[in-house]
């Protein structure tokens, strides 16, 4: 299934490259990368063969879809396990 913009916050996020562009931690802010890993409070990205791990809660991440679109999510409105996602937003 294509992820869009209409379907984004009930699909898995692993796989898409993501920006962060802002977070309370500033020197994340800018980062970009790919999403390898998703938990509850946790976006895991890999960047430069290096994962880190970007609160959710704290960040507003811009995800790049593959049609190139982007659409920004704040991170306190994706607070959930991956699978409970599609229940709660």
């Amino acid at each position: 299934m294509t992820i869009t913009k209409k379907n984004l916050l009930y699909s898995t996020f692993i796989g898409l490259d993501v920006e962060i562009v802002n977070s309370s931690q500033r020197h994340i802010i800018g980062l970009k990368g790919k999403i390898v890993d998703e938990t509850k409070n946790l976006i895991v990205i890999e960047k430069n063969g290096k994962e880190i791990k970007i609160p959710k809660i704290s960040s507003t991440f811009n995800f790049i879809l593959d049609s190139g679109e982007t659409v920004e999510v704040e991170g306190k409105n994706i607070t959930f396990r991956p699978h409970e996602r599609p229940k709660k937003v």
